[in-house]
């Protein structure tokens, strides 16, 4: 089979993890005979620069032309003006409403290998393994009015709101069901009911489609006692789904129990994933651009490289591909593999092009 690409490396350390990701697609290819071709487009602060818009109309059409989409990173403090009239961060927000990825999906899972380099203790982390799933193209970040201005006494104010529609509710909603109905049947809605109106509705429509999913338990969790809950007894999880700006604080805060961002992955669809091809998405890994570490060839690529199984399995449906993909970054770490972002104590810590070599050998030539 031959598939289309869209490959935007971004800023900083984009580039170098990306380059990573398409050298692993390239050698599921080979073993799986199958054709990747790349279109690369610019986004963020480099688009900027070239273009003066964080999303130019060419990266937006080659997206819409691929099967799939992979993202290294944007932004950077040569960016990171507040006063500035278009910012790197623009073009993410933007692709994700131009191409109606609503559904952010971040799986979470401990490597054993990598307990000793998590803040937490080892037997919190025991058996953690869940998945969030973030509403992505609603809520504060997109709600009208929003905007900044001065009373008429000269002082500053500022109003962001958060507004959601039924129909942007349940397509998320549907996605945390169906992806709980493949792992261990449980969906923790998390919302902040008694305080939001719009948490309100999020949770009256889970409660009326959870019928629907008869073999799913639906629980109900604010997000506060939600953000206590993944540090004190994280395994308990299953699926998550939550509204935008929940979603992205509860995603990083999961991070730290794996002790690096650089090994978390994720995946950002246009519909609800499926065992076969379907859901067109954008991959990437959820670090940022690490600009002070560009360059350098030390950024760990492994949450690139697991984006790419995503891509695998949600976009192409290819689950035997994916599955190759995650198996040979367990091999690379269970061999005592380590970027400097999860290297322990005594151990000596290999690069961004050495990572990728090790995880791809163990895929095929």
């Amino acid at each position: 089979m031959q598939y289309r690409i869209a490959v935007l490396p971004g800023d900083g350390i984009g580039p170098e993890v990306t380059a990573e990701g398409t050298k692993i697609l390239d050698r599921i290819g080979r073993k799986f005979n199958h054709s990747f071709s790349y279109s690369m487009g610019a986004i963020g602060g480099n688009a900027i620069d070239s273009t003066g818009s964080a999303l130019p109309p060419s990266t937006l059409d080659s997206a819409r032309k691929s099967d799939a989409v992979l993202l290294g990173a944007v932004g950077g403090p040569k960016w990171d003006n507040p006063l500035a009239s278009v910012r790197p961060e623009d073009g993410l927000l933007a692709i994700r409403k131009e191409l109606s990825l609503f559904a952010n999906i971040r799986p979470v899972k401990v490597f054993q290998e990598l307990k000793e380099a998590s803040p937490l203790k080892p037997h919190i982390l025991e058996g953690v393994d869940f998945v969030v799933i973030r509403e992505l193209t609603g809520g504060l970040y997109f709600g009208k009015p929003k905007r900044r201005w001065r009373t008429k006494t000269g002082k500053r104010r500022a109003i962001d709101s958060m507004a959601y529609s039924e129909e942007e509710i349940l397509r998320v909603l549907r996605v945390g069901f169906e992806l709980a109905r493949g792992r261990r049947k449980h969906l923790t809605s998390v919302d902040k009911a008694n305080v939001l109106e719009s948490s309100r509705l999020w949770r009256e429509l889970a409660q009326e489609i959870a019928p629907q999913y008869p073999d799913v338990e639906l629980q109900h969790m604010l997000v506060d006692t939600a953000a206590m809950q993944l540090v004190r007894a994280p395994a308990r999880f299953d699926v998550i789904v939550t509204e935008n700006t929940f979603g992205d604080i509860l995603t990083d805060e999961a991070a730290i129990l794996t002790g690096s961002m650089g090994t978390l992955s994720s995946a950002s669809l246009a519909g609800t994933p499926s065992s076969e091809v379907g859901a067109f998405g954008l991959y990437e890994p959820i670090h940022g651009s690490a600009p002070d570490i560009a360059g350098l060839g030390v950024a760990n690529p492994i949450a690139t490289i697991l984006s790419v199984a995503l891509l695998l399995r949600y976009s192409l449906g290819l689950e035997a591909e994916a599955l190759a993909v995650e198996k040979a970054v367990d091999q690379a770490l269970a061999d005592g593999h380590r970027c400097a972002d999860i290297v322990g104590p005594g151990e000596t810590p290999i690069g961004t092009l050495e990572m990728g070599e090790t995880i791809g050998s163990r895929i095929g030539p």
